[in-house]
C-alpha cells in the first residue's frame, strides 16, 4: 500500500504548495480554453493534483485511502511483478482520460476551470466494484449498499448532473473516470466480467 500513501502525500503537497501560490494553482488546474489555445496539455494531468479547498482535498484523499489501497492489493495479487506500476498507471491515465470530455466540451469557454483527483478516484472505486461487487459501500457513512448498486447509482447520477450542469462539480470527469476504471480492469483481466456476473446474478 506504500504507493497509495505516496500518491496521497504527493497530491496533498502539490495542493498545499499551489494554495500558497495562486499563480501556480491557476497554471496547474484544467482550463480547457488555455489548454487548447496555448497547447498546455499538461493541465489534463496536473489538474488531478490540485484542489479547491480543504474539504475537496479531504474527500478525495479519504476515498483514495480506502480504494487505492484495495486496488493496489488486488493488483499485487493478480499481477505480482507489476501490480504497483499498474495501480499508478490506472490512476494517472484515469485523471487524463476523465478530463478529455471536459476539454472538448469547454474548449471555447475561457472562464471554465476544473480541478481535483475525482476522475482518478472514481476509476479506483469502480475498479474495486468490478472485483468485489457485493461488498457494501457507504455513502458519507450513512447509506450503505452493495457496490454494484451504488456504482450504478453513481453512474446514472453523474450522467444526469453532468447534463444539468447547475453546480460547480465536474460530473463528466466522475463519469468518464468511472467508465475508464472498468475498461482498464477488463483489458487487464477479461475474466473479471464473468466473475462479476456470477457474483451479482
Amino acid at each position: 500500500m506504500e504507493f497509495t500513501y505516496g500518491l496521497m502525500i504527493v497530491i496533498g503537497l502539490v495542493t498545499y504548495v499551489a494554495w500558497k501560490q495562486p499563480e501556480l494553482h491557476a497554471k496547474l488546474m484544467l482550463n480547457p480554453y488555455q489548454t487548447v489555445q496555448q497547447k498546455q496539455y499538461w493541465r489534463l494531468l496536473t489538474s488531478g493534483f490540485v484542489h479547491n479547498n480543504p474539504m475537496h482535498l479531504f474527500l478525495n484523499l479519504f476515498t483514495l485511502f480506502f480504494f487505492g489501497a484495495a486496488i493496489e492489493r488486488i493488483f499485487n495479487v493478480y499481477f505480482p511483478q507489476v501490480g504497483a506500476l499498474l495501480f499508478i498507471l490506472l490512476f494517472v491515465t484515469a485523471v487524463i482520460v476523465a478530463n478529455v470530455p471536459t476539454l472538448i466540451k469547454h474548449r471555447n469557454n475561457p472562464h471554465y476551470n476544473s480541478l481535483g483527483a475525482s476522475g482518478g478516484v472514481s476509476a479506483l472505486v469502480l475498479s474495486f466494484v468490478l472485483f468485489d461487487p457485493l461488498r457494501d459501500l457507504c455513502l458519507y457513512a450513512i447509506i450503505c449498499l452493495p457496490g454494484y448498486i451504488l456504482g450504478a447509482i453513481f453512474i446514472v447520477y453523474s450522467i444526469i448532473m453532468g447534463k444539468r450542469g447547475r453546480d460547480n462539480i465536474n460530473h463528466d470527469a466522475h463519469l468518464w473516470g468511472a467508465i475508464y476504471g472498468v475498461v482498464f480492469v477488463l483489458l487487464l483481466r477479461p475474466s473479471t466480467i464473468q466473475t462479476f456476473i456470477d457474483s451479482v446474478f
